[in-house]
């Protein structure tokens, strides 16, 4: 929890909370992150690794996919709205088979590698959105949204800091 404050997590009880959601949970997180916080985080967290940001706009985004799952890098989707994209399902439910000793995953009409080394994060600018429950039941979706109390907290932090 440290090492996530000093990449930019915010120090309240709140975000701590959102972090150990996020990596013990079994699904990929989508954050609700209006103020931009998990994402900044997320982004210097995930910098060694050689962190893919990518957007649902992007030409490229399916091809970026598949290079992250094979060379297992970190991929961050921006900017994600209240529908995902229906080739991001195999992915979001983790629908990976075994052949001897090797996993794979069947990405759109490719067929690729899949290395445990993969990880998968998502933010929505929203405020408030509206999910349908297929979308629910994917991803584990987490309110990073400052609450009062979590200003009052952040606040405190940044004093004691200086």
């Amino acid at each position: 929890m440290r090492q996530w404050t000093i990449d930019g997590l915010p120090s309240d009880n709140f975000s701590l909370e959102n972090g150990i959601i996020i990596f013990k949970s079994r699904r990929w997180p989508l954050c609700i992150d209006p103020q931009g916080q998990a994402n900044k985080w997320i982004k210097k967290m995930e910098s060694s690794r050689k962190l893919n940001t990518i957007k649902l706009s992007d030409p490229n985004f399916l091809r970026t996919l598949e290079n992250a799952i094979q060379f297992g890098q970190p991929v961050l989707l921006e900017n994600v709205g209240e529908e995902l994209d229906p080739a991001l399902n195999p992915i979001l439910l983790k629908q990976t088979y075994q052949k001897g000793t090797t996993v794979y995953m069947k990405l759109g009409d490719q067929i690729i590698e899949y290395s445990s080394k993969f990880s998968f994060y998502l933010t929505t600018k929203y405020r408030n959105p509206h999910y349908l429950p297929e979308i629910s039941t994917k991803v584990t979706i987490i309110n990073f949204m400052i609450t009062y109390e979590g200003l009052n907290d952040q606040l405190l932090g940044i004093i004691v800091k200086k």
